[in-house]
């Protein structure tokens, strides 16, 4: 159980209740919560949740770790389209090896998560993504 209040004493009361009605051990302050690691800056009374861990091993997952970070600004003119799509067998048996749907949804997961910033982005490029695969089918 994790427990989140301003005051100090509030904490203690309610875990001296507990104690009275469930065998309870307490394992002080939290370090992780669900795999997310916290912070907090108890003078300004905020809370940090971190999951730095798991975006980084997502990048390894999919073979970016090494890529170089950038902004993730996307104008609302930009579009993609079919003449982007691989020209060469190479190019397609390249990227039959990309697990796509895993790399879109841990994408997902992020930006309900993590980063909201990204939902455009991942929304435009998957898109792009079913009609390349619907234009070659035709």
């Amino acid at each position: 159980m994790l427990i989140v209040v301003r005051n100090e004493s509030h904490i203690q009361k309610l875990k001296a209740q507990l104690k009275k009605e469930f065998n309870m051990k307490d394992l002080g302050e939290a370090k992780k919560t669900l795999n997310m690691e916290n912070s907090r800056d108890r003078s300004a009374c905020r809370l940090w949740l971190s999951q730095e861990n798991y975006v980084l091993k997502m990048l390894e997952r999919f073979n970016m770790a090494v890529l170089r970070p950038t902004t993730t600004s996307l104008a609302g003119h930009f579009r993609l389209s079919s003449n982007q799509c691989s020209n060469s067998q190479n190019e397609e048996d390249e990227m039959s090896q990309v697990p796509y749907a895993s790399a879109v949804g841990s994408l997902m997961y992020v930006i309900v998560c993590i980063i909201p910033d990204l939902a455009y982005i991942v929304s435009t490029v998957s898109s792009y993504r079913i009609q390349a695969s619907n234009v070659r089918k035709q």
